[in-house]
């Protein structure tokens, strides 16, 4: 005779700074917290109200045959019970049955259950909630993002479906309600262009909150590799003097132009008699309009009438702006404005890049890295750059340009394998909604190498192409750009490829020189995306990286203690700068990095 197995479930161990549980902790094993008390928090992604004193109705729902159609749709349609309730007052809340003599009598409303599918953020999956009229309104819970904290006990649902479990709630802790008007999500899939016009709310949606939990995973694993391989992380300025590249656009700190420019906006505005800020605000209110439109699901008259209404609006304070900008850069250019009684005495910039401060570092400590946000004011309107991106910088002392290229490509493997391995939900989720190749393509990066090809062999490649016309053509004399890596990686070798040996005029003026012209760099470019790292070896020789800094008219005083590492303990060193949000952009396949960054910042678009 065998011995029965009786099983006792662990008890679910809540957050340390909450008393909650997070929704992925009882979705990962459903079967072993059935019966236990839990509390969990989130937000209302579906819901539906059912009359459980009835039968059920063609939608799932449970409906008496004696229910009014204004019950039916105060049932269904939280925002006409509101109406209703303004209009008719309380008689359009509940029915009211005269007796034959006497005063009118109030039927109190029929028990029904919210059904609810919340969300906490911490899985792709959603947790089955069940609300009874008698614990709370089921009217104050159905709106799409309501904010809930609910205590109650998890059990196996009661019919077949897909819920391995659900929370019976007996205690409503708190409930967050939502501007129905205002609230910009829906159960509607919304195009992400259009989810960029509200960051605040973006992670809310499946989608987004995915791909930062992919991003999440990604920076970690940086710090995990770096300190595996003994590399000690140093955090560089934010604010420099001196442009790393040589050549870039950036972005101007200053204390005194905001006082300029606030007197140069008066004066337009007293001379035009046109306030930009009312502009700016009276285009914000149309395009709430619109959004508001496309909810509601208006005719089409109306919402073509108030996009080309928000349209012009839009046109004019670009024009405003355009020439509010041109006169206050005239006013700067006439020396008007005395940079010694600014905030740092001297022009200062966001920085583009930190590798020429990691070099002072690697001269002491050997291997380091930073990672944090890069800046430069680049106009372009380009699915790959946004203003501001979080940068992987690495900087190795007493190594060259084929150490730099492979711990690149380590490091970039490692971030790969990384996701596979510890984000495996939300990569198939990635699979099925965003893009049904990208874990092939991981996967891929993992078990090969990426095609190694110098500069030269790269230019007589791309000119071989007979069935891509690239602008401008060969003939013009012109450099590899990016479409002539795109076209190598994502048609030739469809694989990663590192290219080495750049010109010097492609590169930074810190790169070191070859005794042919080229200079020790090098790119790793991976299809659909593009160049996500760049690295190099530098100039340790004084003499000619001094000539270089001559040749491009850079202001020597702003890189005289940068030189002074060439004349104190000089040494070989190498690094690189991996482009973090584009890593993102390859890890989830997604098409613009905007969609990966949290608030991404683009020309015009500050973003809050």
């Amino acid at each position: 005779m065998g011995t029965q197995e009786y099983y006792t479930p662990s008890p679910v161990t809540p957050l340390n700074y909450s008393n909650r549980v997070q929704v992925k902790t009882l979705l990962h094993k459903p079967q072993n917290v059935v019966g236990q008390r839990v509390v969990v928090g989130g937000w209302v992604k579906f819901a539906r109200e059912v009359d459980m004193s009835s039968s059920p109705s063609v939608d799932g729902t449970r409906r008496n045959k004696d229910m009014s159609l204004v019950e039916i749709l105060q049932s269904q349609i939280p925002l006409i019970g509101n109406i209703l309730e303004i209009i008719g007052g309380s008689s359009c809340c509940h029915r009211k049955k005269r007796e034959p003599s006497g005063p009118s009598k109030v039927v109190p409303p029929k028990p029904s259950t919210a059904l609810l599918l919340l969300s906490d953020g911490s899985c792709v999956g959603n947790l089955k909630v069940v609300v009874d009229s008698s614990v709370a309104t089921p009217r104050q819970l159905l709106a799409t993002g309501t904010c809930i904290l609910v205590e109650g006990q998890l059990q196996r649902p009661s019919s077949e479906e897909k819920h391995a479990i659900e929370l019976k709630v007996d205690k409503v802790l708190h409930i967050g309600t939502v501007d129905f008007d205002k609230y910009p999500l829906s159960k509607k899939e919304i195009p992400p262009e259009m989810l960029r016009e509200c960051p605040q709310f973006r992670p809310r949606t499946t989608t987004v909150a995915t791909v930062m939990r992919v991003r999440s995973a990604l920076s970690f694993a940086i710090h995990s590799f770096f300190h595996k391989h003994e590399f000690i992380e140093v955090q560089i300025p934010t604010i420099t003097t001196a442009d790393c590249e040589g050549f870039s656009n950036m972005f101007q700190v200053t204390t005194l132009n905001q006082k300029a420019e606030k007197q140069n906006l008066n004066t337009i505005y007293e001379s035009e008699g046109v306030n930009l800020e009312v502009l700016k605000a009276a285009a914000k209110e149309k395009s709430n309009l619109v959004e508001q439109l496309k909810r509601s699901e208006s005719n089409r008259e109306a919402l073509a009438a108030a996009v080309q209404d928000l349209r012009k609006t839009n046109e004019l304070a670009s024009q405003l702006e355009a020439r509010e900008k041109k006169k206050l850069g005239a006013y700067l250019k006439d020396d008007k404005v005395d940079s010694s009684k600014d905030f740092f005495h001297s022009q200062t910039y966001l920085t583009v890049s930190g590798r020429l401060h990691l070099e002072s570092c690697a001269c002491a400590l050997g291997n380091i890295y930073s990672f944090g946000p890069r800046f430069q004011a680049d106009k372009t309107d380009s699915p790959k750059l946004a203003a501001e991106m979080w940068v992987v910088e690495v900087e190795m002392a007493f190594s060259q340009l084929k150490d730099s290229m492979n711990c690149a490509n380590d490091l970039f493997k490692y971030l790969c394998k990384w996701v596979l391995e510890n984000c495996s939900e939300d990569m198939n989720f990635v699979s099925e909604r965003i893009n049904k190749d990208c874990i092939n393509r991981l996967q891929q990066i993992i078990s090969g190498s990426p095609k190694t090809m110098s500069y030269n062999e790269a230019i007589d490649l791309s000119s071989q192409a007979e069935d891509k016309k690239f602008e401008p053509s060969f003939e013009s004399g012109v450099v590899l750009t990016s479409e002539h890596l795109s076209y190598l990686a994502d048609s030739i070798y469809k694989k990663p490829i590192m290219i080495y040996n750049y010109p010097k005029e492609a590169k930074p003026f810190y790169v070191r020189q070859n005794d042919d012209g080229t200079v020790d760099a090098f790119d790793l470019i991976v299809p659909k995306v593009g160049t996500i790292i760049s690295g190099s070896q530098n100039e340790e020789r004084l003499n000619l990286i001094s000539s270089r800094i001559n040749d491009l008219g850079l202001p020597r005083e702003k890189y005289e203690w940068y030189l002074d590492l060439r004349q104190n303990g000089t040494v070989k060193h190498s690094g690189f700068s991996l482009r973090f949000d584009l890593m993102v952009l390859f890890a989830t396949g997604l098409l613009n990095v905007r969609d990966v960054i949290p608030f991404p910042r683009s020309y015009g678009k500050p973003n809050n």
